[in-house]
């Protein structure tokens, strides 16, 4: 027979795992809208566009449940040190995915107003391939948490700087559009934006590799990740673009 201790051990570990399942599916789902709302961009699909917009709102309605089963685990087992960065780690988590969410919708709204425009040589192809890049990163940080890998987790956060590279090479080449042509200045506008926020996208999931790495070791990386964003001028309006 079950003692009361283990009985307590065994229905707190059961909670762990239908919140990680939770974090899992809100992953899955946030991983989808990446690459669905980057190929929407990529072809023009409005209708695939508005399934990311649609599909967002199960990943917000995920991250309230995933929320509240955390504050209801912790004010009933009341767990302390690993267990309590264990729950700490899923809430950081859960709000992280939520955002990056966003962005992946922010790019499917903008896919409506691109398909009137025509599409600059180039441009979509490498947005799709940067969306990957951080849907890849996205996957190796869950990968991550599940197997409690710290090493997994930090060579994450190295590739946030091929994002912000891929960054770079993309806001560089819509200056050049720009220039040789003032028709292509809404367009690209348009897909500065995009590119910015899949740029965000992939910080967000790298301050989720450093919780990672944290629950793991129980310290936050004390040394600063390689930044490769060389624009600064332009960095504002993205922000704005989240809340649309």
């Amino acid at each position: 027979m079950y003692s009361d201790q283990e009985h307590i051990v065994s229905a707190y570990d059961r909670d762990l795992e239908a919140i990680q399942a939770l974090v899992m599916r809100m992953g899955g789902l946030v991983e989808a809208a990446i690459l669905d709302s980057a190929r929407a961009l990529e072809t023009r699909d409005v209708e695939l566009a508005e399934k990311v917009r649609a599909g967002d709102r199960t990943v917000d309605e995920l991250e309230v449940q995933i929320n509240e089963e955390c504050a209801r685990t912790i004010a009933i087992r009341g767990p302390v040190s690993q267990d309590l960065r264990v729950l700490l780690t899923v809430f950081r988590l859960s709000g992280s995915l939520e955002r990056v969410g966003d962005y992946a919708k922010n790019m499917a709204k903008r896919t409506s107003v691109l398909v009137e425009m025509r599409p600059l040589p180039g441009a979509d192809s490498a947005l799709r391939r940067m969306a990957r890049e951080v849907q890849l990163m996205l996957k190796d940080t869950l990968d991550a948490y599940v197997r409690r890998d710290a090493e997994l987790a930090e060579d994450v956060r190295q590739r946030d700087h091929d994002v912000d590279q891929m960054y770079n090479a993309i806001f560089r080449e819509f200056l050049t559009f720009m220039m040789e042509d003032p028709r292509n200045i809404t367009g690209c506008m348009h897909l500065h934006f995009i590119a910015k926020n899949i740029e965000r996208m992939g910080d967000l999931v790298t301050n989720m590799a450093e919780q990672v790495i944290y629950l793991v070791t129980a310290k936050m990386p004390d040394d600063s990740r390689p930044k490769g964003d060389e624009t600064p001028y332009m960095r504002a309006e993205a922000s704005d673009d989240k809340g649309e």
